[in-house]
């Protein structure tokens, strides 16, 4: 096994035939061709491109929201006009026109079986497989509450659910992804209290992912990482999963701030980008920060954020590079490297 491997971050543009005939048949050929591509590749942790959350109502989206909280129970779906002229007057929620769901009780699991989805994408995978799912900070934000009076509460609420069911769930890694919290560092405490509670039911190895968005190559969320040092030195993960390859190259720098007992993710491959990098490209991101960071430092590269607003074949020319470059770094040493 290279001491740096390679991972997807989740998401895969959704192919044209599972959007044009949905049928659990095609959803489980479709899984099987993202995990292949990546397998053929030579990515060394797979992920199933979060196809399990397809929605032919949505074909647009990966489901990152409405997958987790429309099957709970304890959240209203129907959403009435005041309340949503109500929501969409909230500070930070101009990314969507409407809720997701209503908070009028105690929040429980209802329907939602993710140890299923993730047991399906086991069994089709040769490698060893990462499954994701989105995070209480973000699930809670997005949502209304009329139970719990408080955002710290719904999240709180919500990471005892998502626990529960990861706790059942045998892939080699459970990603947590929080895609809003980089917006809001503010927000860290409870956070970081919320995720760590699923973070701890997770059986194998938990990793959590942030980036600041991408909805049509744009970012959502403005900041910068080292706002949130004390949320990352407080998870209880094995490693981050950390957009850098679009950030400014000065910010890797405050990650020599990182608990050493946490791995470090390096983003390498910009996903707001067309452009499908070089190998030589990726081998000099990974020079760059373990110089910077120390060696060692890096244990995994991938892309910054998931591939869903992608064509497949920039995906795809993305995935190879990410193997190449990897390769040509550990393969050459500083003269290939500088060549």
């Amino acid at each position: 096994m290279p001491r740096i491997q390679t991972t997807v971050v989740g998401s895969y543009p959704i192919p044209d035939w599972l959007a044009a005939l949905p049928t659990e048949q095609a959803l489980a050929d479709a899984t099987r061709v993202v995990l292949h591509t990546q397998e053929r590749a030579g990515i060394d942790l797979v992920c199933d491109g979060e196809l399990y959350r397809f929605d032919i109502n949505h074909p647009e989206t990966n489901g990152m929201i409405e997958y987790f909280v429309r099957p709970m129970s304890g959240i209203r779906n129907a959403i009435g006009f005041d309340e949503m002229m109500a929501y969409r007057s909230q500070r930070g929620m101009a990314f969507r026109a409407r809720p997701p769901g209503v908070v009028e009780s105690a929040i429980g699991a209802g329907t939602l079986d993710l140890p299923s989805a993730c047991a399906k994408a086991v069994r089709l995978a040769q490698k060893p497989l990462k499954f994701t799912l989105t995070g209480p900070h973000m699930l809670a934000k997005t949502l209304i509450d009329k139970h719990y009076g408080s955002v710290e509460g719904v999240a709180h609420g919500l990471a005892d659910v998502l626990a529960e069911q990861v706790r059942h769930c045998q892939a080699d890694v459970i990603q947590v992804d929080e895609a809003n919290l980089p917006g809001h560092p503010d927000e860290w405490e409870w956070a970081a209290s919320s995720i760590n509670r699923v973070l701890d039911a997770v059986p194998g190895k938990a990793a959590v992912h942030l980036c600041f968005g991408n909805y049509g190559g744009q970012s959502i969320q403005k900041g910068t990482w080292d706002k949130l040092m004390q949320y990352l030195n407080a998870l209880h993960a094995d490693h981050i999963v950390m957009e850098i390859a679009a950030r400014p190259a000065e910010e890797l720098a405050v990650f020599r701030g990182l608990d050493q007992r946490i791995g470090f993710g390096l983003g390498v491959v910009d996903i707001k980008r067309t452009e499908v990098e070089t190998a030589d490209e990726i081998a000099r991101r990974i020079e760059r920060a373990e110089k910077l960071l120390g060696p060692g430092r890096v244990r995994y590269i991938h892309p910054d954020c998931g591939f869903w607003m992608l064509k497949r074949s920039i995906a795809d020319g993305k995935i190879a590079a990410l193997v190449a470059g990897r390769d040509l770094y550990e393969r050459g040493g500083a003269d290939v490297r500088a060549a």
